[in-house]
């Protein structure tokens, strides 16, 4: 007997979608058939509605240990779940302290079993002050290691300069592991800053002190530095159509590299920025109206690897300032990832289903070397979510799972599709109007090369 039956729904594979019914046993799907006999425990009705792999965000700051009062993993994964998310990757900072040795890792550890609600995977730190951590790291079942190449924000995460970087990606080239890399050029960043933050500043200055050409020469040096030393490289909001042609060029010459960006990039405008202030300030930062489009148009190419959402909150007493330098930096978005992209993807600029769920699911799960995780298929883990792709909706506080729901950018945004349901494993864990599961994500390890 089947743990549970999934009925009527569309379901969306590389290959394309069709009506399907899903059989779950033992966390996994076991049948994907268009009449499924077998008998069934439970069995829930999606007819009408789109099954979706659950979305793996390889991207977020949940801050848990130490900063949860900005957001924690259980609020931040409840916001995951209720946008369709099964999987999370956290970032080392800006938990406090940051993940960058074996103590910081199981301190995380400890907190994801006991609050997350969705699957999970840990980024290490890698910074001038823990290069000989690195190999520990790994063996504790870190993802990656995460590098900025301008400053954080955060003192006890410093930047990494090149020598760091190429000496870093050297142990991570050894040790198997991806280097994930903010890319802004630290010195150009902080040259413009110097000039543009005085009394007075205003959103246009914030701007023009992180222009695309900084994004470009930190791109380019994290480029020559995986060549050189043969590590994988991930680079993360990629906000820039030129920095994907980038990317793009350097992978087609063997280095190998993949490229994310973030919804945010792709639903708002520096205009945005101006006119909704703090909650759109992050860094790179909002690009204007042209640049966004290329981004657009490289993605619809497929020259963009993933999506991640980089939910970086924080309290709302950050984002009280009358400097926008001194606004913390960091968009609040984990539970509209999906709702974006159904929207100005798939519904404006025809943006196929399977190919939302490869940027979503497939290709983040495939790169960071996830098992049985981003693809309905039998095997894999039963991960999915269901989704109206006829609903019309506008977000409202109400609707929100995160910590501080005042700070979404999204809200009063209207949106065409939302998700529904969300499956972890075959549990319901989002009924499409609360969290109905409970607290059992699983730490998710990289597996073989492949």
């Amino acid at each position: 007997m089947l743990d549970l039956i999934v009925r009527g729904g569309t379901v969306v594979t590389p290959e394309g979608a069709q009506r399907l019914d899903l059989g779950v046993e033992g966390g996994q799907i076991v049948a994907l058939e268009a009449e499924l006999s077998a008998p069934a425990r439970q069995e829930q009705d999606v007819s009408g509605l789109h099954l979706l792999p659950g979305l793996v965000d390889m991207h977020v700051h949940f801050n848990e240990p130490g900063r949860a009062h900005w957001e924690g993993l259980r609020s931040g994964s409840a916001a995951l779940v209720a946008g369709g998310g099964t999987v999370f990757a956290d970032m080392p900072l800006n938990s406090d302290p940051p993940l960058l040795d074996r103590p910081r890792f199981q301190a995380k550890l400890e907190a994801a079993r006991r609050e997350s609600l969705a699957d999970f995977a840990l980024w290490g730190g890698l910074t001038p002050d823990n290069l000989a951590e690195l190999p520990e790291l790994a063996g504790c079942g870190v993802i990656g290691f995460k590098a900025f190449m301008s400053g954080s924000g955060i003192e006890e995460f410093r930047a990494a300069d090149e020598q760091t970087l190429h000496d870093g990606m050297q142990v991570a080239a050894r040790l198997g592991l991806p280097v994930a890399v903010h890319a802004e050029s630290d010195e150009l960043t902080a040259r413009l800053s110097a000039g543009l933050n005085r009394p007075g500043a205003g959103w246009r200055d914030y701007l023009n002190s992180r222009p695309v050409q900084a994004e470009l020469e930190a791109i380019e040096q994290a480029l020559r530095l995986a060549q050189e030393t043969g590590c994988a490289l991930h680079v993360v909001h990629v906000s820039s159509g030129a920095g994907v042609a980038l990317i793009a060029e350097a992978r087609a010459q063997g280095v190998d590299v993949t490229a994310e960006t973030c919804p945010h990039y792709l639903a708002f405008t520096d205009t945005d920025l101006e006119r909704l202030g703090a909650v759109l300030k992050c860094a790179p930062p909002l690009r204007d109206a042209a640049t966004r489009e290329t981004l657009w148009q490289a993605l619809l190419s497929g020259a963009v690897d993933t999506i991640g959402s980089d939910h970086s909150p924080s309290s709302p007493d950050l984002k009280d300032r009358d400097n926008p330098f001194a606004i913390w930096g960091g968009i609040a978005g984990v539970q509209s990832t999906l709702p974006v992209l159904l929207t100005e993807g798939y519904a404006r600029r025809g943006l196929p289903l399977p190919q939302l769920s490869a940027l979503l699911s497939t290709t983040p799960a495939r790169r960071f070397r996830l098992a049985r995780k981003g693809t309905l298929a039998v095997g894999q883990d039963a991960d999915l979510v269901a989704v109206d792709l006829g609903a019309v909706w506008t977000l409202e506080a109400a609707q929100l799972q995160q910590r501080w729901p005042q700070t979404s950018p999204y809200l009063g945004q209207r949106f065409s599709g939302q998700p529904r349901a969300t499956w972890r494993r075959g549990q319901l864990i989002w009924d499409g109007q609360q969290t109905v599961g409970h607290a059992g994500g699983q730490l998710l390890t990289p597996g073989p090369v492949s």
